[in-house]
């Protein structure tokens, strides 16, 4: 019986939501690490405390059936565990935080088109797009601050999209990959080694290295090690779980938590106000999220 819920779609649905749910923490984390650390540091010291917890965890080296089994996974790693991320802080750089938060609310609208067009087994239903807007109407009203407007940044907006686009196709490279039946850990120890390539490349040529001695101090290596350990192994091998087990597109609507998520921890732990609008936010970003799951008319 314990079996079968590890391997059932309930326990897929778990996997992505405890994985959103420590996702949207992690910008408490980030925030204290960049008094000591630059984003470059943060993330190749996460990638590679990642690589290593997946190493030991899976140590046996993956045997690929087809060649171009090791292209995909290649791939998927270097874009959702480097390139995503590059882009999206990049894009921080030349235009607003609200920008990039609300493109990137609209990833789950692009990792359905993605799943359309190369997987072919996700029906465009209607469903979907109701809840897309009902989503995308609560994040826009939880991001924007209030009293202001979207600023159109060509550059920075531009990146942001092409963020979005990325993780697109890391979700469907992960699902073609699931497919094939290697197991999890060990796909996701590969994955990292990727990632960690693009992300040790952009911290060598930006002439930057790793402060050893920051990293171990205290109050650097504790959320160092959340990240590493918590944030990026645990949660890029539950996600992955979640691709395979309830599809690249079910798992994508949970993104439309994490804001939701930030807001709570905000209010809870930092004593940020909750308001009425944000309020009427997070009630339509969930009813976009339950409508997005429905099929209209009558059931086979």
């Amino acid at each position: 019986m314990q079996r079968q819920f590890f391997h059932s779609p309930l326990f897929g649905h778990l996997a992505v939501l405890v994985t959103i749910t420590i996702w949207a923490t992690t910008y408490v984390f980030t925030k204290a690490l960049l008094e000591h650390l630059t984003p470059s540091q943060i993330l190749v010291v996460r990638s590679l405390l990642g690589l290593l917890f997946l190493s030991l965890l899976s140590p046996k080296k993956l045997h690929y059936v087809k060649r171009i089994d090791r292209l995909f996974i290649a791939l998927a790693g270097f874009c959702g565990i480097f390139l995503y991320y590059f882009l999206e802080n990049t894009a921080l750089l030349y235009t607003s935080a609200t920008n990039v938060g609300v493109i990137v609310a609209a990833a789950p609208f692009t990792t359905l088109l993605a799943s359309r067009i190369f997987l072919k087994d996700e029906k465009l239903h209607l469903s979907y797009f109701i809840g897309l807007i009902l989503s995308m109407t609560g994040i826009v009203i939880l991001t924007v601050p209030k009293g202001t407007a979207i600023a159109v940044s060509p550059f920075g907006d531009f990146l942001a999209v092409a963020a979005i686009c990325v993780w697109a196709l890391y979700t469907t490279l992960t699902r073609i990959i699931g497919r094939r039946g290697y197991p999890n850990l060990a796909v996701t120890r590969d994955m990292f080694f990727w990632g960690l390539v693009g992300h040790t490349i952009v911290l060598v040529s930006s002439g930057q290295s790793l402060p050893l001695r920051t990293i171990t101090e205290k109050e650097v290596l504790l959320p160092l090690l959340f990240l590493g350990l918590v944030a990026s192994a645990l949660c890029f091998a539950l996600w992955n779980y979640g691709l395979r087990s309830i599809g690249p597109v079910t798992s994508s609507f949970y993104l439309y938590l994490s804001p939701i998520i930030t807001i709570v921890v905000a209010t809870t732990f930092l004593g940020e106000p909750f308001t009425f609008v944000d309020g009427v936010g997070t009630a339509l970003t969930l009813s976009g999220l339950v409508v997005s799951q429905w099929r209209f008319g009558p059931k086979k």
